[in-house]
């Protein structure tokens, strides 16, 4: 069963995606029809909120739920250890939270933040429940489950929403949007996946997890916590409203490069985990991550920024203008992902957690050190500064994978660079159109088909290496239909996989998986 693994994870990969897109889609469609009804300030208290609630969030779902994914042979014991221990910490930090609410209205001299921090606070316990459902599924790869979970929870609280918004609660659509989103996620979880927690617990369990998963827990929070200050200082230091532009600029090209690449490492993770001694593969598996994620990133971002001004005008209308800077120098930040996010991954799946912490104490020491010296000359110097720590967090990310998997920075650089080329001479002609004495609309209409055409037409005429892929995996989906469909047919598709697929080097060892799956279902 040496393809099983290659099975599992285009699968898996297939749904991720499916699942992420149709969020992307959704979310996007929901986030420009409140930010045409709501006001700039009313993202702004909600950035300031939310930058608590993130912050509280990794404690909860950084450490414990990769651990578990990263665990070999993960049993119930361990996830209903980790279930308790979580909820029990969840209680803990609403407890606290609600108690500095207060406090924190007063700093920022508005008293709304108070009521809105206690309710959308709420959501601590739900996540506690819901990050031990994402690892009992990310571990068993059963992303179709996340698929219905996500694509419901969206639908109900995009709609929530929205009611509430063309009500005239104002602030409060925001909120309502927020909670019912991870609450939904969890109630649908709950009924289409088996595991329940037992009345068993083991401190052994939750010490050997804790061993691993504090140091992710801790570089989670370095992170979360460097991102969240942007916010912090923005919004004492300028207005509501700068870090409502700051926020918006930041949330498009974020949701494209999160979405993409959580797709392509929850899996990953899940993947390579399961043969973190064999470095070979495990290069074999960073190696065509950053490559695919890449070819489909690259030009999402110089597109996006290309047509920014456009998109702001037809679609956020004029009140959102002075998001356009931050939307394109975000997604210069967030071009640089493939290699960031990759390379993480197969240090966190090869269990090195400690190289991991270390590699996030440089970045931040380095980060927060850029933004002291740039926080004093606006928020779109802040902004620059991002740009220049992730060029800098790039290189520190790839530097250990040199000598882990013999995978060196400058090789990852030229692995993107045919992404990149295309990218630059898809963005250059889309560009361009923004100078057409025509009508909005229609602008960005023509630079997005134009953008799509120019992109896969110079794709096939270079034949790169992910395009082929691509084209191959989708014809080998209508194969697999057509099989299907044909009567008596005894003919296995999953053993016709083409072996050039994302991981055809990481094969599980399937008694091994099996029994871990066995032992986790007992």
């Amino acid at each position: 069963m040496e393809n099983n693994l290659t099975r599992k994870t285009m699968s898996g990969m297939v749904w991720k995606f499916a699942e992420r897109i149709g969020y992307q889609l959704v979310t996007a469609i929901v986030s420009i029809v409140l930010a045409r009804i709501l006001m700039p300030e009313d993202y702004g208290i909600i950035a300031v909120v939310t930058i608590f609630i993130t912050l509280c969030d990794v404690f909860i779902s950084n450490g414990f739920g990769n651990a578990l994914i990263q665990k070999v042979n993960a049993d119930e014991v361990d996830f209903s250890s980790v279930f308790y221990v979580s909820l029990l910490f969840s209680l803990v930090l609403y407890i606290l939270l609600f108690s500095i609410a207060p406090l924190i209205s007063k700093f920022y001299n508005n008293n709304l933040i108070t009521n809105v921090l206690r309710i959308m606070g709420l959501r601590l316990p739900i996540a506690a429940v819901y990050s031990v459902q994402q690892a009992y599924v990310t571990r068993k790869m059963q992303f179709r489950k996340f698929f219905i979970a996500t694509l419901v929870g969206t639908l109900v609280s995009g709609g929530v929403g929205i009611g509430m918004a063309y009500g005239g609660l104002g602030i409060w659509a925001l909120v309502g949007q927020n909670m019912s989103n991870m609450f939904v996620n969890m109630i649908v979880l709950f009924f289409v996946v088996k595991w329940r927690p037992k009345f068993v617990f083991s401190f052994k369990k939750v010490k050997g997890l804790l061993s691993y998963g504090w140091k992710l827990m801790l570089s989670g929070l370095l992170d979360t916590g460097y991102n969240q200050v942007c916010g912090l200082i923005i919004g004492k230091m300028y207005t509501t409203a700068d870090l409502a532009y700051y926020d918006q600029g930041q949330k498009y090209p974020s949701l494209i490069a999160n979405n993409l690449n959580s797709s392509m490492n929850s899996v990953l993770l899940s993947a390579m985990s399961k043969r973190q001694d064999d470095k070979e593969k495990v290069k074999q598996a960073t190696r065509k991550s950053i490559k695919l994620s890449a070819y489909l990133l690259i030009p999402c971002m110089v597109g996006l920024a290309c047509v920014a001004e456009q998109f702001v005008h037809v679609i956020l209308t004029d009140k959102w203008l002075a998001a356009v800077p931050y939307i394109q120098i975000m997604c210069a930040v967030y071009a640089l992902y493939p290699i960031q996010t990759a390379n993480l991954t197969a240090i966190q799946a090869m269990g090195r957690s400690d190289l991991f912490l270390i590699l996030e104490i440089i970045k931040k020491v380095v980060g927060i050190a850029a933004l002291v010296a740039s926080m004093w000359f606006g928020v779109l110097w802040i902004a620059l500064t991002m740009l220049i720590t992730t060029i800098f967090s790039s290189f520190v990310n790839a530097f250990p994978n040199k000598k882990l998997l013999n995978y060196s920075y400058l090789e990852q650089i030229k692995d993107i660079l045919p992404s990149i080329g295309l990218a630059v001479l898809m963005g250059i002609p889309v560009y361009l159109l923004n100078y057409l004495p025509i009508n909005s609309v229609i602008i960005l209409v023509l630079q997005i088909l134009a953008g799509i055409i120019i992109y896969v037409l110079f794709s096939a005429l270079f034949k790169i290496e992910s395009f082929v892929f691509l084209l191959g995996f989708v014809q080998q989906i209508f194969k697999k239909k057509k099989v299907t469909d044909a009567p008596n047919s005894d003919t296995d598709f999953d053993d016709k996989i083409e072996t050039n697929a994302v991981l055809k080097d990481i094969d599980i060892d399937e008694d091994k998986d099996n029994s871990a799956d066995n032992n986790l279902n007992k």
